[in-house]
This record gives structure tokens, sequence and C-alpha cells, in this order.
């Protein structure tokens, strides 16, 4: 899954614009930071441009799953590499 939110770096901390959905509680997540421009020279379809170019080049990291995969924990623990 990949989702493009907005947040404000403030004390240390990311604040999200958004809350995540509760699936990814306790989940490790990879966050790619962008910059925002200067408010006066980005536009709003300016920044939805820039969402769907990012999100685009995010698609080449992406693979199509079967439609049937059901992710199993359990499994991916029990190969050696892992031990």
């Amino acid at each position: 899954m990949s989702k493009v939110i907005q947040a404000t770096y403030h004390d240390g901390n990311l604040i999200l614009d958004e809350k995540l959905d509760a699936a990814l509680e306790g989940q490790k997540l990879t966050l790619i930071l962008v910059e925002e421009p200067v408010a006066s020279t980005s536009t709003e379809a300016n920044l939805e441009e820039r969402k769907q170019k990012f999100l685009e080049k995010l698609k080449t990291y992406s693979i199509k799953l079967p439609e049937d995969y059901k992710f199993n924990r359990e499994e991916l623990y029990d190969r050696k590499c892992f031990h």
C-alpha cells in the first residue's frame, strides 16, 4: 500500500494531518520525506500533480499480487533466513 499523507514536523515529532489505518498499528513503516516548496509558489493543482508523479515513481517499487494472496506472518518467520 502506498499513500501520501501530509505532516508537520514540530519539536522532534511528525504530526500527521490524518490518522493512519488501525491495521498499521505496531507495523514498521518506511517514510519518504518530500519537503514542501514555499507556500506562495505552490498551488493546489501543482501539489496534486507532484503527488501523482511521486505515486507513479513509487509504482516502480511495487509488485502485483494475485487476488487470492494472503500474508502469513508465521510462514515468513518459519523460513530459515529469519532465524
